[in-house]
């Protein structure tokens, strides 16, 4: 298992992580492995997720073609 030393940790961080593994009952390195492995799951979930999501928005807002604009669709319901 390799060894990750990290220098120049804010001291109020190293204070809050501290107490957040106390609460959990882990040690310090404990949580930050912890916390590493989920900002470096959630930004890998973000990067598969982005093209998805673009997809998505691509097709959720493009008009097929021929369609009304809503406005013009709108000012024909208020003249009914």
């Amino acid at each position: 298992m390799a060894t990750l030393h990290v220098r120049r940790v804010p001291e109020d961080l190293h204070e809050r992580l501290r107490r957040l593994a106390q609460r959990r009952g882990r040690s310090l390195s404990a949580e930050v492995i912890t916390r590493l492995y989920q900002a470096v799951e959630a930004e890998e979930n973000c990067q598969r997720q982005g093209p998805l999501l673009a997809d998505i928005r691509r097709r959720r807002f493009s008009l097929a073609t021929g369609a009304p604009d809503s406005s013009e669709l709108l000012r024909e319901g208020r003249q009914r």
